[in-house]
């Protein structure tokens, strides 16, 4: 997948970030994500139908929301998986800003579900299934994962339903994915919002009135404002919030980067018996493996390959 390099240090992030922002003296903390070229790198590098794609780039966009708040080392995974024509999506979120994601699903039976629909949401496309969030602190630390039902046709309800339930924070999400035609043509975009409920105490004093408008504000949020190139964060930030006074802080580079490598691809192969090995070698004497996530074709001639 392409990378491309975090902005210089003093100019501001426009675009692929995740930030974190306040509300002046509101109980309600935020988190915003917007991304451009590094959806559309990983969008692109399938031949997704529309459907499909606007499901993975909700997931990575979800992925980047909550992941970009992680305070340890590590990545996070947002995965689905259901009975329905997707079988299965997953957004993989590292806290170094690289993102990555793929789906896996029956074209046919996509195509069947789209009937009638502008867009079929995750419900629709996933089936009865699970909605779950894995934290990766390394190889020293066991893994933690929480699982909810999939409910709604957004990933925003599935993630909703999972602070709810998993964590009991008062959270609203929003997700957008769209196709935007620029100069250079038309390109995948994608964004997410997030607001949650800080609990009261003394100082703060009841939330729930505070809570009631911040959400009633955040629903005038729509989709084409999440996707739109030409409208800052700042700015759309400042349309929610204008009359409370809202900052944008900590904000972080975001950026389409697949883990897969020539080196790895042949120790997975290494697992593999003799015998499996050879009934991957093709005509010319070479095997070709594909990375489900970014789409690189690997080639290895078999006698590369040391069993372990």
């Amino acid at each position: 997948m392409t990378d491309h390099a975090p902005a210089a240090p003093h100019a501001p992030l426009a675009d692929n970030l995740a930030a974190a922002f306040q509300i002046e003296g509101w109980p309600v903390r935020g988190r915003l994500v917007r991304l451009g070229d590094a959806i559309d790198s990983i969008l692109s590098a399938h031949a997704y139908p529309e459907p499909v794609a606007a499901l993975l780039g909700e997931a990575c966009a979800l992925a980047a929301l909550i992941g970009s708040s992680l305070k340890f080392e590590g990545r996070l995974i947002v995965q689905a998986q259901g009975d329905g024509p997707v079988r299965y999506v997953v957004a993989d979120y590292d806290t170094q800003g690289h993102m990555r994601g793929y789906c896996r699903f029956d074209e046919a039976e996509v195509a069947e579900a789209s009937q009638g629909f502008a867009r079929p949401g995750a419900k629709t496309l996933l089936g009865d299934g699970v909605f779950v969030m894995t934290l990766d602190r390394g190889p020293d630390f066991e893994r933690t994962q929480g699982i909810t039902p999939i409910e709604g046709e957004s990933l925003s309800l599935a993630a909703e339903h999972y602070f709810q339930q998993s964590e009991q924070i008062p959270t609203k999400v929003r997700l957008a994915v769209g196709a935007v035609t620029t100069d250079a043509g038309t390109v995948w975009r994608a964004g997410g919002a997030l607001i949650q409920l800080i609990a009261g105490d003394e100082a703060r004093g009841e939330t729930t009135e505070t809570w009631d408008r911040s959400r009633a504000l955040f629903q005038t949020l729509g989709d084409d404002e999440l996707v739109d190139p030409t409208i800052s964060p700042e700015t759309l930030l400042f349309r929610l919030f204008h009359e409370d006074g809202v900052r944008l802080e900590d904000a972080r580079a975001l950026q389409a980067v697949c883990r897969c490598s020539k080196d790895r691809i042949g120790a997975v192969l290494a697992s593999f018996s003799a015998e499996e090995r050879s009934e991957m070698v093709e005509d010319d004497g070479k095997i070709r493996v594909t990375c489900e996530y970014c789409a690189s074709v690997y080639e290895l001639e078999p006698e590369e390959i040391v069993a372990g």
